[in-house]
């Protein structure tokens, strides 16, 4: 089961997917698969169909998100002791072996972006960074059969 918390960023953003799901999209596609029903036979019908499975995907969508939101946590400040790795914080780190520098979030389940670099606070990194100050040095997974790498954390902070 994932952690129930979320920043207020990430809070507002599903808030808001719900809203668009709910006001636009699915009033869309609800109008888009009766214009096509009209069209006559809907076993062949592929704007009907399409539309039926996108009309299930939103449905599905909304239903989580319904139930999601009241469970969620929202964390509205930052930790006491600032100089610490924990939920939200952003953690600047370099592999010197490597010469590899990465910036990693760590964020709610409901909010990860590895384009970003946003992880999950669940996810077996995150755990090793959690309560790590910059200086400290942790050995992550470097890949498929090639051991562990040594990063620094070279600066933490919290936007």
């Amino acid at each position: 089961m994932s952690t129930p918390i979320i920043t207020q960023s990430g809070f507002k953003a599903l808030e808001a997917e719900l809203d668009r799901l709910w006001r636009v999209e699915r009033r869309e596609v609800v109008q888009a698969v009766s214009e096509a029903a009209a069209l006559g036979d809907r076993s062949e019908n592929a704007e009907y169909i399409y539309g039926k499975k996108r009309l299930r995907e939103i449905d599905r969508r909304i239903r989580y998100l319904q139930k999601r939101l009241p469970n969620l946590k929202v964390v509205w400040r930052e930790p006491d002791d600032t100089d610490k790795v924990y939920f939200a914080a952003f953690v600047e780190m370099e592999c010197e072996a490597q010469e590899l520098e990465r910036t990693l979030r760590l964020v709610g389940p409901d909010e990860i972006d590895p384009t970003r670099g946003w992880i999950s606070i669940d996810s077996p990194v995150a755990r090793k960074l959690i309560g790590r100050r910059p200086g400290d040095v942790v050995h992550l997974p470097a890949g498929e059969d090639r051991g562990h790498l040594p990063w620094e954390i070279v600066d933490i902070r919290y936007d």
